[in-house]
């Protein structure tokens, strides 16, 4: 009878139930693709009124120029300040030769975060500022050195807020090395001997002889004038031919961020600065974040090699905008 065959099928499920002890057997599926609970990123916000102070601070110096008590001063002080923030800080010191033959007392300044890490990031920027006003309208002030508030001081005063943000996180684990270099500000003038290796000393004594041996890091960053107001940032060509995926993913996150305005993507030509001696010599893909300005003829801001290179032109809006991008890009790797 129908009744009783049901009745037997029930009793043999309720001993297959009992004998595997009631549970409930996963999924196949369950097996191949198991429910991984991702922790989403927590990124800190950054304080552009700290980074506009740190600015404020390297101008109040002075010029910083190698073999001056300015340049003495403030290299002490930007080691003070990586102390305070938990860094292990090396100083490196070495003899760079202008173009048109001055020695140079030199430093550059390295300050490691999470060094048991051989996971690496470089985010580097110049800290010294040009000796000579050659762009400045002014020529009776050609052969007076320059504040550099934008130009060096913007690209430190940004590394030194995101310092001071890794020190106070102990959950970040990522290993990161900010690099100031020195005298990069001191190449020939147009019309001049010396060739664009006259520029960038620091980062090729750094890129030669790196404060780590056999130093790696996955990328760099390098801060060049990233504090005008209404910046235009490109994609740089120097950039984009050694180091396009970076380019392309800091764009993007800086886009994400809101900050499409600042962060042209338009491709620009390329130049020499600190990035194509780390991209060339020691071979680290690296971008280089700077200021474009195509209505000038040199391509730079009306206050490039001037003395209106002041704290006047420093926009608290777009250290908040270069620092957000940097940071989103460290936490995005960690």
């Amino acid at each position: 009878m129908k009744w009783q065959k049901y009745s037997l099928l029930m009793v043999m499920s309720l001993f297959l139930i009992m004998a595997c002890g009631g549970e409930e057997q996963p999924d196949d599926k369950d097996i191949i693709n198991p429910q991984v609970t991702v922790k989403p990123v927590s990124i800190p916000s950054f304080d552009a009124e700290n980074a506009y102070n740190m600015v404020a601070k390297q101008v109040a110096f002075g010029p910083r120029l190698p073999n001056t008590k300015e340049h003495q001063a403030t290299s002490k002080w930007l080691v003070e300040q990586f102390n305070l923030y938990g860094a292990k800080v090396i100083q490196q010191d070495f003899i760079a030769k202008r173009y048109d033959g001055v020695n140079l007392k030199s430093k550059n300044i390295i300050a490691s975060f999470n060094t048991d890490n051989s996971d690496r990031i470089l985010l580097c920027a110049h800290w010294d500022t040009r000796h000579v006003a050659d762009h400045d309208p002014d020529k009776s002030r050609y052969n007076e050195p320059i504040l550099g508030a934008d130009d060096g001081g913007s690209g430190v005063g940004v590394l030194l807020e995101i310092a001071r943000i890794l020190g106070q996180d102990s959950s970040f684990k990522h290993g990161v090395d900010i690099v100031l270099f020195d005298s990069e500000d001191h190449g020939a003038p147009s019309g001049t001997q010396g060739g664009s290796e006259s520029w960038c000393l620091g980062s090729q004594h750094w890129s030669k002889a790196p404060h780590v041996a056999n130093y790696k890091a996955k990328f760099g960053i390098l801060l060049d004038m990233v504090g005008s107001k209404s910046p235009r940032f490109t994609k740089e060509g120097t950039s984009m031919q050694y180091a396009p995926t970076v380019m392309n993913k800091v764009w993007d996150i800086a886009s994400s961020l809101g900050y499409g305005a600042f962060f042209d993507p338009t491709t620009t030509s390329a130049i020499t600065d600190d990035h194509y001696f780390v991209n060339t010599l020691i071979g680290i893909p690296t971008i280089d974040i700077i200021n474009k300005d195509l209505s000038t003829q040199s391509n730079f801001g009306q206050h490039w090699h001037t003395h209106k290179d002041n704290m006047d032109v420093i926009g608290k809006g777009t250290l908040k905008a270069v620092g957000q991008v940097v940071l989103t890009v460290l936490y995005k790797e960690d």
